[in-house]
């Protein structure tokens, strides 16, 4: 049985009147890839922000490998060895591939007061982590993020977290406006993560894409967890738009079990 790596329990968070999040419990396992879905409005999205240090929440407590921890920054989740790819990827595009890679955590040469970048070993990291990735095209990586591709940053994104031993890796709608073969590149990153020991949460609207990578699904609704262990391989899609949309707990135990 996997450990248990990270645990949000019962998550609330208020704005002034707005319920955006109602009691949620939310858990992710090591070497675990869990789709979280929901309609717009449902708190995916508040609930990501409250786990990546963006939004405090109104009341709950966070465990990772079953301490308690206070995330009140992102800086505090990276600590924590949780790193978030958004769907712009955060990336700064005048800068090189390299240059986003360490942003922030370059690697010094030299006394530490000269406070010199190690150009040869961060140009040489990025190559390996390129490839690592699933980028077979030979990028210099010296490339500036601007003239990259929607699914080429994405991967550089992906890259940054894997470098830096982030135990989760959370992609908000990672697949959005991105062609087919982007698409399955990025699919091909998350199960990549996975294989070479992360945990991942993943957020899409397609859930095609969820579908195809994840090894348990969670659904909010309303600021509520209604499901938290659908298996993708004993359900359908069609059951699931179900529970997200709405419907009996009778039907829900069938979408589960089948």
């Amino acid at each position: 049985m996997a450990e248990e790596l990270v645990r949000m329990d019962n998550i609330s968070k208020f704005y002034g009147r707005v319920r955006a999040l109602d009691g949620v419990t939310f858990r992710v396992f090591e070497n675990e890839i869990v789709g979280l879905l929901g309609d717009n409005g449902a708190g995916k999205s508040t609930l990501i922000k409250v786990l990546s240090g963006a939004v405090r929440p109104s009341s709950g407590d966070i465990y990772i490998k079953g301490k308690k921890v206070e995330i009140r920054s992102t800086t505090d989740a990276i600590a924590h060895g949780i790193e978030t790819i958004y769907q712009d990827s955060a990336l700064v595009t005048q800068l090189s591939i390299t240059r986003n890679l360490f942003l922030g955590r370059e690697p010094i040469k030299g006394p530490r007061f000269l406070n010199r970048m190690d150009q040869a070993v961060m140009e040489q990291v990025a190559s390996d982590l390129l490839k690592r990735v699933g980028i077979s095209k030979n990028i210099p990586p010296t490339t500036p993020i601007g003239a990259l591709s929607g699914g080429e940053r994405q991967a550089v994104a992906i890259a940054r977290a894997m470098h830096f031993d982030s135990d989760l890796i959370i992609l908000d709608e990672p697949t959005n406006n991105l062609g087919v073969a982007e698409t399955q590149g990025v699919l091909r990153f998350v199960r990549n993560a996975r294989d070479t020991g992360h945990s991942c949460i993943f957020i899409a609207h397609n859930i095609h894409h969820v579908f195809q990578v994840v090894d348990r699904i969670v659904v909010l609704r309303r600021g509520r967890v209604v499901a938290d262990d659908i298996d993708p391989k004993k359900s359908s899609i069609e059951k699931v738009e179900e529970v997200i949309t709405g419907m009996s707990d009778s039907e829900l135990r069938s979408a589960i079990s089948h």
